[in-house]
């Protein structure tokens, strides 16, 4: 019985591991525009590599910055769990960059 145990173990912990780290990044920040004066909320998928606010920033800056916008602030870094509260505020920002 415990040869069968160890295993079955040592199987659970990597399929763990696996599921941590496939865990998706997600940031919301605010952005705006100059001439008019227009600004925005948003939500962003950002790969693991930068999954920090200080990572996120030049990721998040360059996205929107095709588009005219300027990021004012990354408010904050989330993972699943956090994404669908922020769905209906952000709007059509909601994943797009």
């Amino acid at each position: 019985m415990r040869r069968l145990i160890a295993p079955i173990v040592f199987a659970l912990s990597l399929i763990g591991t696996a599921l941590v780290a496939n865990a998706a990044c997600y940031a919301d920040y605010k952005a705006k525009t100059d001439n008019p004066l227009r600004l925005h909320y948003g939500v962003v998928q950002l790969p693991d590599r930068a999954c920090s606010l200080q990572a996120a920033r030049p990721l998040i800056e360059r996205r929107i910055a095709v588009d005219g916008w300027q990021l004012l602030t990354v408010l904050s870094v989330f993972d699943d769990a956090g994404l669908g509260e922020r769905k209906d505020s952000a709007g059509a920002y909601f994943l797009r960059y």
